[in-house]
């Protein structure tokens, strides 16, 4: 091998490998290599909150992924948008600061990952946490990552919440605190008007520090394993092929596809599959790429009587200019917000023990949302969107070919049980009570999608398969876990290679409910925190 000496190496600098390259250099002893194979988060609409749409199919900064056919989605693909620079995800996603039920955890323990039970996790919520209204028992100051209260209440907003109040829901003032059931409003990673990434919350500070390397068009091709050790990583630039190496471990944290992918290249996963794209079989894992599951959703959007949302926005080059000023001046305004500010949860079944279902309540609506990029209707409009949190669908990531620039193959599964399609229907129909309130139905002209004349479940399990789509929310593909299931154990080294983990949401054992960011930070800063210990620097 050539190349440079590493302590640590970490590929991908996405949620949860910025926590773990900032962390694991903070002390200055050891020397960090940090690989992305995308840009830096230059791009000024990265920082602006409602420059989301700007990102949401630019392969600037995008993957852009997609699917394979779906049997249960009328073998429609998906649009599957990563993030593809620094931050990750977390520089071109909506925002939302959510960590899940604290029983979701509780499970993984039950499952067998000691040490990632909810008193286990929650000191590194904390640890990564600088929220707005202080330090609780739920709740951190003085962490990297900046989590804010929406910068003001629309009516619009207020009018939605209301709504689903009205509609026999509870009112909870944190989804991350004692009550997650019920409606109110989002917490999000933003801080002084700006996005807060990963990159942002851990790169920023970091960058000086003279024992870390940050290297970005640096697409990782392949852990180099040498007797069955991790030693160091194969990296493509636009100056060619180089290697780095590793007196220490190689942390893999390419996101719920990246990182199955990699270490299939790596010779790590099913031996079918390897050998018939012709990898060299290092070690047989069947578990490496399976467990792939997300988060499934449909749309619910009303056409409105007043210009009071963002469509109207996209709509009028007046409108774009006063709120550009607006923001320019005082980081204020509908730039400062992504325009998704609240939501709901509640369980589809009330036999079930937590929520299973959240909507998601936007001030805007969209004739399409795909890779041609976010288009909204021409008219005001809103959207409930109903997110089914806990769905029994299992997929697949698998490598398609040795050449490591050939995307993988992703396979959800969804809608197979018929729980995952009746949580939808009562999505739905939650959607259109709620939307059926006064505080709310004296915006509403009319129901755009689904739409009236689709009723019966049979119609509405029809527009689900027509329509539905991943939330954007993939997770377990290197399944964390103690069987033969399991691609890492609970210290989150891979099973039989030695220094080498995998730390990002593709460890999750099962799905939290709610949105990944803020646990994939978590499990950086927990990956961290372990890996410091096992080198006895704790």
């Amino acid at each position: 091998m050539t190349g440079d000496m590493y302590d640590f190496i970490v590929t991908g600098a996405g949620s949860a490998g910025c926590a773990v390259a900032s962390r694991l250099s903070e002390s200055g002893r050891y020397r960090v290599l940090l690989l992305e194979a995308g840009v830096r988060d230059s791009n000024p609409w990265i920082h602006i909150p409602i420059g989301y749409t700007k990102s949401f199919a630019n392969p600037r900064v995008n993957w852009m992924f997609e699917s394979a056919p779906e049997a249960q989605l009328n073998d429609r693909t998906l649009y599957l948008p990563r993030g593809k620079l620094l931050g990750g995800t977390s520089s071109i996603n909506g925002m939302v600061y959510m960590r899940g039920d604290p029983a979701d955890y509780d499970h993984w323990r039950q499952l067998g990952c000691t040490g990632w039970d909810w008193d286990s996790v929650l000191p590194f919520f904390k640890k990564a946490e600088n929220n707005v209204r202080g330090a609780d028992e739920f709740h951190g100051v003085g962490g990297p990552l900046r989590v804010s209260d929406p910068p003001h209440i629309w009516p619009l907003g207020k009018a939605m919440v209301d709504a689903a109040v009205q509609a026999g829901l509870t009112r909870t003032a944190d989804f991350n605190g004692a009550q997650k059931e019920g409606a109110g409003y989002y917490q999000t990673t933003t801080g002084d008007g700006r996005r807060w990434s990963s990159a942002r919350a851990y790169l920023a500070p970091a960058r000086k520090r003279p024992n870390l390397t940050i290297v970005t068009n640096a697409h990782a091709t392949r852990v180099v394993i040498e007797n069955g050790r991790a030693t160091g990583v194969e990296y493509r630039t636009p100056q060619g092929l180089s290697t780095a190496r590793a007196n220490g471990d190689v942390i893999v944290s390419g996101g719920a596809y990246g990182s199955p992918h990699l270490l299939q290249l790596s010779g790590l996963g099913p031996g079918d599959v390897l050998n018939e794209v012709g990898i060299t079989v290092v070690r047989d894992l069947p578990a490496v790429g399976a467990n792939l599951h997300d988060h499934f959703n449909t749309y619910s959007s009303y056409r409105l009587s007043r210009s009071v949302t963002l469509n109207d926005l996209a709509r009028s080059k007046l409108r774009k200019l006063m709120v550009g000023v607006q923001y320019a001046f005082g980081r204020r305004g509908m730039m400062a917000s992504s325009g998704l500010f609240a939501g709901a949860f509640l369980r589809s079944d009330p036999r079930l023990e937590r929520p299973d279902i959240q909507i998601n309540m936007t001030a805007w609506s969209t004739a399409r949302r795909d890779r041609d990029g976010i288009h909204p209707h021409p008219f005001p409009g809103i959207t409930l969107s109903p997110v089914h949190l806990r769905p029994e669908g299992r997929g697949t990531v698998r490598v398609k070919s040795s050449d490591p620039l050939v995307p993988p193959e992703i396979r959800f599964n969804f809608l197979k049980s018929d729980y995952d399609m009746q949580a939808l229907i009562f999505g739905i129909r939650t959607c259109r009570r709620i939307a059926a309130q006064p505080a709310l139905a004296q915006y509403i002209v009319e129901e755009v999608a689904p739409g009236p004349r689709y009723e019966s479940d049979a119609e509405l399990a029809q527009v689900v398969r027509d329509n539905g789509v991943s939330n954007h929310h993939p997770v377990g593909s290197c399944r964390m876990g103690t069987g033969t299931d399991a691609v890492v154990d609970p210290r989150l080294r891979v099973y039989g290679i030695e220094r080498l983990r995998v730390a990002d949401a593709s460890i999750m054992p099962a799905i939290i409910a709610g949105n990944t960011n803020a646990p994939s930070i978590m499990i950086g800063e927990k990956a961290a925190a372990m890996i410091l210990e096992d080198a006895g620097s704790a």
